[in-house]
């Protein structure tokens, strides 16, 4: 009996072991498994980590879309400036893709009516400056009739920093043009800038506030194929050279660049330079799309009215247009509309704080 009751004593042991045993095997197994997921979500987020480490940047926005070729209307998230290096070109937004194009004038998308809109609306003031400051040179010998003006009304500032002697003026001059505006603003105590690529040495002071600098102004970066000495100019976007002079407001912004305008303009608007600037005077050519602008007539004309536009979402109101009357009247190569091959065109940033 008591060889009985010992084989079952030792029964139950070894059932009761071999359950702890399978017990322990399990919880084993549950923790291993938890480990292991827990390991790969971590290396799953450390990976692009890791490659920048390595030296292999994880892919943006900006590059996944160069390698794709797709075009997004979405908006690019906004990248917080890093502590310690505040400038020109982190206070500013994050730069656009596009313009937003206008909805066209006529479902037919017919030039009639894209050319009536567009030549309405670069003929209408939108507002009364009341007090202007305007030069007129069309009495100089071999110079063509362009009045440049400037708005001093007392809404804006432009009067105000004259008088304290801290206005700056920006001119984009192409070699031949007359200088009579930009000494008048000088004389009247303005610091003036004049982009000139065609003068011999990089800068050229002129006169108490008066300076030249051989650059000109351009909407894309310099072609790296082509070495700095070999080029003709040196070029660069308007954003660059506000952050190598070190200056982060423009009070006037006047620009005579034959045609260039239009991707200049949509530049500074994609940049948002555009915010920095608190009047623009442009003349803007009409019988041609202009560099690098493409398409039919109709959706050239739709996207120089958009370019408009936009500068009025941004605050700015035209308060001086002049049309060049010695100029041929050619509209896109045509005798068409009644239109001048170029006009003067004035615009306020009512929005401008300096």
């Amino acid at each position: 009996m008591s060889r009985d009751k010992w084989r079952k004593s030792l029964t139950v042991r070894l059932c009761v072991s071999l359950c702890t045993v399978l017990l322990g095997v399990q919880v084993f197994m549950e923790f291993g498994r938890s480990r292991f997921h827990f390991l790969s979500r971590q290396r799953h987020h450390e990976a692009p980590l890791a490659q920048g480490r390595a030296g292999f940047a994880p892919l943006n926005a900006h590059t996944r879309r160069q390698e794709t070729g797709a075009k997004s209307d979405k908006k690019e998230p906004t990248v917080p400036a890093e502590e310690g290096k505040v400038g020109v070109e982190q206070q500013r937004k994050l730069l656009r893709w596009h313009i937003n194009l206008q909805p066209w004038a006529n479902s037919n998308h017919a030039l009639e009516y894209e050319a009536a809109r567009f030549l309405n609306y670069i003929t209408n003031p939108q507002v009364n400056c009341g007090t202007t400051h305007e030069i007129e040179i069309s009495n100089i010998s071999g110079v063509n009739g362009k009045p440049w003006s400037v708005c001093l009304d007392d809404k804006y500032t432009l009067a105000h920093q004259i008088k304290k002697k801290q206005c700056r003026v920006y001119s984009l001059l192409l070699g031949n043009d007359n200088e009579h505006f930009e000494m008048s603003l000088a004389k009247a105590g303005c610091e003036v800038h004049c982009f000139d690529p065609s003068i011999k040495v990089p800068h050229l002071q002129n006169g108490e506030r008066f300076w030249h600098h051989r650059l000109s102004v351009d909407w894309r970066e310099p072609n790296p194929a082509i070495p700095v000495q070999k080029q003709h100019s040196n070029t660069k976007k308007l954003a660059a050279i506000l952050n190598d002079f070190g200056h982060r407001k423009i009070d006037v912004l006047k620009a005579d660049v034959e045609s260039t305008e239009w991707k200049i303009l949509e530049n500074l608007i994609l940049e948002n330079v555009i915010s920095e600037i608190g009047q623009l005077l442009f003349e803007v050519h009409l019988h041609w799309p202009g560099f690098e602008v493409s398409g039919d007539d109709s959706t050239v004309v739709r996207y120089w009215y958009s370019l408009l536009k936009e500068l009025e979402h941004n605050g700015f109101r035209l308060f001086h247009s002049h049309k060049n009357p010695k100029g041929p009247h050619v509209f896109l190569q045509k005798n068409i509309f009644n239109a001048s091959s170029s006009y003067t065109l004035c615009w306020v940033n009512t929005r401008w704080k300096r």
